[in-house]
């Protein structure tokens, strides 16, 4: 080997700054020996059957600490060679001394560094001057709202001595995409098509939106498209990390790197909207909480599940989202699967 040559990274794909991350004078693993060196047949102090975990079990084996880290570093060893996608969670964002924002990601224990221009949050062609700066914040804030999120990853370079990592999200993103959206299955389908149901990945979580990432593609979902029933504030069902459920709308198939999708939660499950309104009787009073108002219109949902909208309140106080209120039914609305009525009171208010 020569000197200089030792630190494993992919050329040109990331700036100096990110390769100031390997420490200099790291040396590529070493390939397996040819030869064979015989064990003696009785156990040696040096014998490694003499360090072996004597366990309950018979039968079972335990891995010592050092084991358990050796086979992980080994795994991430195996992404730089194969690219391989492995599976971390992102635990932090930090910036470096030259401004370099980085997202650090816990891969079973050891650290991961992805630099931000890696992490796919921006597409197009990156700006310079004020812009970028207001660029790179903005991308700081979406990574502080995505940490504890699943992130997929391939290594792009590693430190044997500190072990150290340096790793792409986008590379991995690209891969799932060819894999899911272009190459055909065994019946020359794709895998994700207009109308099938797939697994996603909760990444991040608004008030009235939720982020989530279905194979390599990221989809933002409404409040509206997540149940049947109506939701005030989406952290009350979701939460970054969840795995949940999504039919797919729609497919944008140009190019790997012009791929989107539409998609919702709701049309996963059954509407039971109409079969909740048996639930409610006219002149019945009913608790519920205000999921949000618009337009003088108070939309409510009621503890037995049922959706509602009020026109007008009889409290002499404006009812505001989250409030608890007291709801009087009118009439019911089947087509639309609400119970039409008026706020009598409100019971407790969010302030």
């Amino acid at each position: 080997e020569q000197p200089g040559a030792d630190v494993q990274s992919d050329e040109g794909q990331f700036s100096e700054d990110d390769l100031m991350l390997l420490s200099e004078g790291d040396e590529a693993p070493a390939s397996e020996p040819d030869a064979v060196v015989e064990q003696p047949a009785q156990p040696t102090p040096s014998d490694p059957r003499r360090s072996r975990v004597l366990t309950i079990d018979a039968r079972s084996e335990i891995q010592t600490e050092a084991e358990r880290e050796a086979t992980i570093w080994h795994e991430i060893q195996n992404s730089y060679r194969t690219r391989r996608i492995l599976t971390g969670s992102l635990d932090g964002v930090e910036k470096t001394e030259s401004g370099l924002t980085l997202a650090v990601v816990s891969y079973k224990g050891f650290r991961v560094a992805i630099p931000v221009k890696e992490m796919m949050l921006h597409t197009g062609k990156m700006p310079s001057g004020r812009e970028f700066t207001e660029l790179m914040d903005r991308l700081h804030r979406i990574l502080n709202s995505r940490l504890g999120s699943e992130i997929d990853f391939v290594v792009k370079g590693y430190d044997n001595n500190t072990h150290r990592v340096v790793a792409s999200r986008r590379d991995a993103m690209l891969r799932k995409r060819q894999t899911f959206y272009f190459d055909l299955d065994p019946d020359g389908m794709y895998r994700v098509y207009e109308g099938r149901i797939v697994q996603a990945r909760v990444i991040a979580v608004a008030e009235k939106v939720v982020r989530v990432e279905v194979f390599g593609v990221e989809c933002s979902i409404l409040a509206r498209d997540l149940a049947w029933d109506w939701i005030g504030d989406a952290h009350e069902r979701f939460a970054v990390g969840d795995e949940v459920l999504v039919r797919i709308l729609s497919v944008r198939r140009n190019s790997l790197e012009d791929l989107g999708i539409r998609a919702d939660i709701k049309s996963t499950s059954e509407n039971t909207d109409r079969d909740n309104l048996q639930k409610c009787r006219i002149q019945g009073k009913y608790a519920g909480k205000v999921t949000d108002v618009h337009k003088g219109v108070v939309y409510v949902r009621l503890a037995n599940g049922v959706n509602a909208v009020a026109h007008s309140c009889y409290d002499y106080r404006m009812p505001g989202k989250k409030d608890d209120v007291s709801f009087a039914v009118t009439r019911l609305d089947m087509e639309r699967g609400v119970a039409v009525g008026i706020i009598t009171r409100i019971i407790r208010q969010n302030l």
